[in-house]
């Protein structure tokens, strides 16, 4: 079997080769694209002479690595990877879009990402500090029942739209809100709806979870696509109707780039919160979803978000298993 480096070669020399005749005059572009969280090698088909198509169809090698791991047939992933593109480019037959602030603005949206992780990213991209977070944005181009496409917005992009990230901001910050509205459900909701959409009695899904004080309970704060969901803590009115309907502060568990979790404050100490965040990271969280290992801090009096400091250990057993539970589910519905 080929290492990656090896593989990497053979598909830059022979992919073209599996593509249909009326590709050939394409030229292919292979290329590092940081990402969040990590570095990938892209690969993508564009027309002689026409660079400018930023939003050709992109696969990327280190994906197609994992599926020749599987196989070990260089042919089969390099013909599985050339009809999967034939089928984005028709799929998708416009590929540059118009770029300009009219048509751009409304559709402009902010994402968090880790700052340490993503350091060299951040330096190609608009972006503002939050806590040891950084906000970027994203600019959606089409959304759809199962998912959305849209494209970062980079340096060059924030140029040719005239908008710096003082503008990006503030549009950001009103878009997201209204195409991507912050959802605040308890974790036993949640669960619930899991478990009845698989078919399990909803009399013995009520039996199994019963009645559970309000202020014990792990509550998911995300958006009502469940994408990037992350950037709703953002919104500190959401924060405080959940801090004033459990009349306490909150500690939040930033568990995915799609999700946070928010416990009372009386919960558990913030540095045993912030290993299970960790645990949960390590183990059940994708490196290109992780988020953070931190856990934060809300004061409903001042309305402030912040890092977490030490307080009393209290109420912290079966938030762990609960946590992985739901994140178990999760995988085992993929």
């Amino acid at each position: 079997m080929m290492n990656y480096e090896l593989f990497k070669e053979a598909v830059t020399e022979r992919f073209k080769g599996f593509m249909p005749a009326e590709f050939q005059d394409y030229t292919l572009n292979t290329r590092p694209v940081v990402k969040v969280n990590q570095t990938l090698d892209s690969l993508s088909l564009v027309p002689d002479g026409d660079e400018e198509w930023s939003m050709a169809p992109t696969f990327y090698i280190n994906n197609m690595y994992e599926r020749y791991q599987e196989c070990e047939d260089l042919p089969k992933v390099l013909q599985e990877a050339a009809d999967a593109m034939v089928e984005a480019f028709h799929e998708a037959p416009e590929l540059r879009p118009k770029v300009d602030f009219d048509s751009a603005r409304d559709n402009i949206i902010m994402v968090l990402i880790n700052t340490e992780q993503n350091r060299e990213m951040l330096e190609h991209l608009p972006h503002r500090d939050f806590q040891d977070l950084s906000i970027i944005y994203r600019w959606v181009m089409d959304r759809q029942d199962d998912g959305i496409s849209s494209s970062v917005v980079n340096n060059g992009l924030a140029e040719k739209l005239s908008m710096t990230e003082e503008m990006l901001y503030q549009v950001a910050f009103v878009n997201t809100k209204e195409l991507f509205p912050p959802t605040v459900r308890s974790m036993t909701d949640v669960l619930m709806d899991m478990m009845k959409s698989e078919g399990q009695p909803e009399e013995l899904v009520e039996l199994m979870f019963g009645d559970m004080p309000e202020d014990e309970m792990m509550y998911v704060i995300s958006n009502d696509r469940g994408i990037n969901g992350a950037a709703s803590i953002l919104y500190e009115d959401e924060l405080h109707k959940l801090a004033k309907k459990l009349d306490t502060d909150l500690y939040i568990l930033p568990s995915s780039l799609h999700e946070c979790i928010a416990v009372s404050a009386g919960t558990g100490d913030p540095n045993d919160l912030a290993r299970m965040v960790n645990e949960i990271n390590m183990d059940q969280v994708s490196l290109e979803e992780r988020l953070s290992n931190q856990v934060y801090h809300y004061d409903k009096d001042l309305r402030k978000l912040t890092m977490a400091t030490d307080t009393p250990n209290k109420r912290l057993d079966g938030i762990c298993a609960e946590a992985k539970l739901i994140y178990d589910n999760r995988e085992q519905s993929r």
